[in-house]
């Protein structure tokens, strides 16, 4: 959500200084609250100019409290330290929404064919059918528009700068063999219905979601299944789980209760907080940019950075199974977590148990 301001702030930046619209080109700085934007170098060697003017209409921009020039023409804007503080509350009031934008607005995606990818004859074809369909779903989550025309190609056209879409063109490509299955049936496909069968629908999704493509899919349906964090398929789902038990003893607890005062917002400061606030705050544009690498697999293993730093900013004192009750802003951090990582197991077509 924040980095959908970002898109935006940029987008007017560059719309007042009477440039064409341009990818805002976000990166993570490895600082909460940060944000690097390569935006200037859309504009050739007039970059370092071009930042300069950009960064200087940001810092005028509310909600942002820096915006600097850093290396040859990249622009790190740091974000106030309330915005941040407000993010948990946003995500939760958000919804599934969380996870939604405007960053492919202008960009129309060929709907892949519907059949069941855990159906397909063979792992690979699986991978690759799951894939397409996800390519699509993320890609709507993004703004674009999915359509069931027979082309072949996406195109991506200039849009509104207010909509901070990716400018040019481009063209995705979909595999031919894509479009129907094949029609003789392999060895494989009793293998992965012995996965679905051992190990459930969910982590054969996951896992197939995760797989890298241009590598042999290898899924090993007695390690997909153990109930540990090192397997991923269970680790983003017991995060979900963890942040809604929180949510539900905190609850219990009467932690929050009408007919309190109101408590001022929660300013992070724990470190556990900022790495998972920081990660929340990427989940719109990890979804963008899955989608328009067509890599749904990079936003599967995202999922999992955000299940680890969940998990690692949960768990603690003040956690079910102690005698302190957590206090509010720990209470909003659980619901944000919870409502992120449910968005994107939606995507993934994974469900969110709130129990494990």
């Amino acid at each position: 959500m924040i980095t959908g301001d970002v898109r935006r702030a940029i987008a007017r930046a560059v719309a007042a200084e009477g440039l064409p619209p341009a990818d805002p080109g976000l990166r993570p700085t490895g600082g909460p609250g940060q944000y690097a934007s390569s935006v200037a170098f859309a504009f050739g060697e007039r970059r370092p100019h071009v930042a300069a003017r950009i960064a200087a209409r940001l810092t005028q921009t509310d909600g942002i409290a820096r915006a600097e020039l850093t290396g040859p023409g990249f622009i790190t804007i740091t974000i106030a330290p309330e915005e941040l503080a407000a993010l948990p509350e946003r995500i939760a009031n958000a919804g599934p929404a969380c996870a939604a934008s405007d960053a492919l607005h202008g960009v129309t995606v060929r709907k892949p064919p519907a059949r069941d990818p855990l159906a397909a004859p063979s792992w690979e074809e699986a991978r690759a059918a799951l894939a397409a369909q996800l390519t699509a779903r993320l890609a709507a989550a993004a703004g674009a528009t999915v359509t069931s025309q027979e082309d072949m190609e996406r195109s991506v056209s200039s849009p509104d700068p207010e909509q901070c879409a990716v400018g040019g063109e481009a063209t995705v490509r979909y595999s031919a063999s894509l479009a129907e299955p094949s029609a003789s049936p392999q060895p494989q496909e009793a293998e992965l219905a012995r996965a679905v069968a051992f190990a459930g629908a969910d982590a054969v999704r996951f896992s197939l979601a995760r797989a890298v493509p241009g590598r042999a899919v290898a899924i090993d349906r007695q390690i997909i299944a153990r109930h540990v964090l090192g397997n991923p398929a269970y680790a983003v789902r017991y995060a979900h789980a963890r942040a809604a038990s929180g949510v539900r003893w905190a609850a219990t607890s009467r932690a929050v209760s009408l007919g309190r005062p109101a408590v001022p917002r929660h300013q992070p400061a724990d470190p556990g907080e900022l790495v998972l606030l920081d990660a929340l705050s990427w989940l719109p544009e990890r979804v963008a940019t899955a989608a328009r690498r067509g890599r749904p697999d990079e936003f599967a293993r995202y999922l999992e950075e955000l299940a680890s730093a969940t998990i690692a900013a949960l768990i603690g004192a003040g956690d079910p199974g102690t005698a302190r009750v957590p206090p509010t802003g720990r209470l909003a951090l659980a619901k944000a977590a919870q409502t992120g990582l449910a968005a994107g197991l939606g995507l993934l077509g994974v469900d969110a148990p709130g129990r494990l």
